[in-house]
């Protein structure tokens, strides 16, 4: 089936996939091209988004990019940095200044299709340094720009050529700040576009199965399946199109699992009938013995990704299978994550992209059904294929497992920048009646969609959720250098904040495995474990009260697509469950609730 499409330009990783999925959402294919693919790949499209950029200006950087694109007979919308790109080229002026962050009020002063049915004022979420001064004889003002009732006036927040069919706007539609952001894109998509709603999971189905059966031939699959969402569906998918017989599965613990998972992951393939060729393997000892003594996070991924490959090429000799294609249920975060499009920053190794399975991938023996699709599709297509509710929405659990969950220290305080950054701490706490320490370690976070690894912070007192929220927000935007805050869930202000040498070995992660599944158990009896995306649990060698026990992060977030998420307000009821069960650990002496947005902190630690 020929589907309608718009192509979306990325100009700034997370930006642009985010529009993409905002266009899918709509029932329309949208795709991903980079900005110097040749003129060729832009044909097809009934119009184009050029998305906005986390680091670049319109003056110059990028003016190789095929500028061709304007020459094509379909609508063109630009947000932000695509915004200024199209004003540019067609004779407007671009100027450094103006900077706008964060909730803003777009003054729509006249009428366009762009708009069609928004309310006069509507609130949207700036984020740009350089600003439209000036737009060329074809265009005109649709919208300026105002910060609170009698802020300055931002001219140029809205152009649009009507008859060019070229618009830009200075925001970003796509994040879900911009409240009718998505009313937006629709009306560009339809009524300026006119596409077909007809890309929908069930069509998906079929074209993958077809694809699938291209791909593999008369050949067979050997799946990597641990047992989550995106490996489950993808075994599901791949049975249909290839039949139980030419599907391999292989399930390997380890060691870094949750607790009884491998057990339960074996059942469940059983019970779809997938169990015909299902091979198990305790490679505990071989991940174990690899990790022994690493520390650095990124060095864990890359061991850890290895690993699976050597234990995957060992278990195909073994079983004379080596010819088989490797089958992953690699989704598109991941790649996005792993720097895979060009302008998207580095913010994670994925285990699915080291440099193992990216030279499997070159000489074409990797196959990924999923590679097109965010979680929320994923999930889709597995109701679809009738797949049981606690195995789609059962909580996202990384590839790495607790790998990256077990944090790791030489033991050595890590007070970079210390003396600048804690009484700024201390003096914002202490607006919102709390106690803040800057912790002398550093987790993964990710600002303006580039990677930072900085340092969090610990917040201690009883507050209402919305005064830690601000509490944190405050934080964030005047301290440099911190990409993370705690909610301390002890009893009192810690006595110590000291990092404990740890490396990965079995009894921690049996500490962690025991506190995560208590966590788990306490959000299932309180009826809330499927109203929360995800909830990771971290054992952070940290010592809060001198005498080397460790610290346990709790870390519930709401998202849809894994790119930005929300920290997740808990009951009372479950709060005073970890309160009492965690700390009760033997090895633990404190407890942190994370309440964190992304950005500025990844959904993992590590």
């Amino acid at each position: 089936m020929k589907h309608d499409a718009i192509a979306v330009i990325d100009f700034g990783g997370q930006y642009a996939h985010l529009i993409a999925t905002r266009v899918r959402d709509l029932k329309v294919l949208a795709e991903i091209r980079q900005p110097e693919d040749p003129i060729e790949m832009f044909r097809g499209y009934k119009g184009l988004i050029i998305s906005g950029s986390p680091s670049l200006s319109a003056f110059g950087e990028d003016s190789a990019y095929t500028t061709a694109i304007y020459d094509l007979p379909v609508p063109i919308l630009g947000f932000c940095f695509g915004h200024q790109e199209i004003a540019k080229h067609y004779g407007g002026k671009i100027i450094h200044g103006g900077r706008e962050w964060g909730h803003t009020n777009l003054e729509i002063t006249e009428e366009s299709p762009v708009f069609k049915g928004l309310a006069p004022v509507e609130q949207v979420w700036m984020s740009h340094f350089d600003t439209v001064a000036e737009i060329g004889p074809d265009f005109r003002e649709i919208g300026c720009s105002r910060l609170g009732a009698d802020g300055e006036i931002h001219r140029y927040a809205a152009i649009e050529a009507p008859k060019l069919r070229r618009y830009g706007v200075q925001f970003h539609p796509e994040v879900d700040d911009t409240i009718h952001g998505g009313r937006m894109i629709a009306n560009f998509v339809f009524d300026i576009c006119g596409c077909r709603p007809t890309w929908t999971m069930g069509n998906y189905i079929d074209a993958q199965v077809a694809k699938i059966r291209e791909r593999v031939g008369n050949g067979s699959v050997f799946l990597l399946a641990s047992g989550g969402v995106d490996s489950t569906v993808t075994a599901v998918l791949l049975g249909r199109a290839l039949g139980p017989d030419r599907l391999h599965l292989l399930h390997v613990d380890n060691g870094l699992m949750r607790k009884d998972e491998s057990r339960n992951v074996l059942a469940a393939f059983q019970v779809m009938g997938l169990g015909r060729n299902l091979h198990f393997l305790d490679a505990s000892d071989d991940f174990l013995g690899a990790l022994a003594g690493v520390v650095e996070p990124e060095k864990k991924r890359l061991i850890i990704g290895n690993t699976f490959i050597r234990v995957f090429e060992g278990e195909a000799r073994r079983l004379g299978i080596e010819g088989h294609l490797l089958g992953q249920g690699t989704i598109y975060p991941d790649t996005i994550e792993t720097g895979g499009t060009k302008r998207a920053d580095t913010i994670k190794t994925h285990h699915n992209r080291v440099p193992i399975v990216e030279e499997m991938i070159r000489q074409g023996r990797v196959i990924e059904p999923l590679a097109d699709l965010y979680k929320v599709e994923v999930r889709e297509l597995g109701e679809l294929l009738g797949l049981d509710r606690d195995l789609i929405w059962k909580h996202p659990f990384p590839g790495p497992g607790l790998g990256v969950r077990l944090l790791c220290s030489d033991g050595v305080p890590d007070r970079k920048d210390f003396d600048r950054m804690a009484p700024e701490v201390r003096r914002i706490a202490s607006k919102y009646g709390l106690v803040g320490e800057v912790l002398p370690i550093r987790s993964v976070g990710v600002k303006a969609d580039l990677r930072s690894y900085e340092h969090p912070v610990m917040l201690s007192g009883e507050a209402a959720w919305e005064t830690l929220l601000e509490a944190a927000g405050t934080i964030f935007r005047e301290v440099e250098g911190i990409n993370r805050c705690l909610w301390n869930l002890g009893p009192g202000r810690p006595a110590a904040f000291a990092p404990v040498a740890a490396t990965v070995t079995r009894p921690r992660l049996d500490l962690l495995r025991e506190a995560d599944h208590r966590v788990t158990e306490s959000l299932r009896r309180h009826g809330i474990y499927y109203d929360i995306w995800q909830c990771p649990i971290c054992l952070v060698p940290l010592s809060l009260d001198g005498k080397g026990a460790e610290m346990v992060v709790v870390r519930p977030v709401h998202s849809e697509r894994a790119m930005t998420a929300a920290p997740a307000r808990l009951p009372d009821a479950v709060l005073a469950d970890l309160r009492k069960d965690i700390p009760s650990l033997p090895g633990v002496s404190g407890l942190g609730l994370d309440i964190t947005s992304k950005p500025p902190g990844t959904i993992e630690w590590e």
